[in-house]
């Protein structure tokens, strides 16, 4: 054995992170209803804050569009502003 030379006793962990997607594109949704707070709840934590484009995957045109549209169902008391426990 060279000194230089690393030997483990278990071989490193290599984990492989999956790809993220928008899954508008993915699925070809053109429009986001406002109207349907079950869908808008996926992009929404426990609190009621929207989930950043790094957590779900979504394009910056959608990402976008689902803000718009879960101000919009707040603003028709679908959805609301603040909440303990959401989910």
């Amino acid at each position: 054995m060279a000194k230089n030379e690393v030997r483990f006793l278990n071989p490193p962990k290599v984990e492989a992170k999956k790809k993220k997607y928008c899954r508008f594109k993915k699925l070809g949704i053109k429009y986001i209803d406002y109207k349907d707070p079950d869908f808008l709840l996926k992009f929404v934590n426990e609190q009621g804050k929207l989930l950043p484009r790094r957590l779900t995957g979504t394009s910056l045109k959608f990402q976008r569009k689902v803000s718009q549209a879960v101000k919009r169902a707040r603003h028709i008391a679908i959805m609301p502003y603040l909440a303990d426990c959401l989910k």
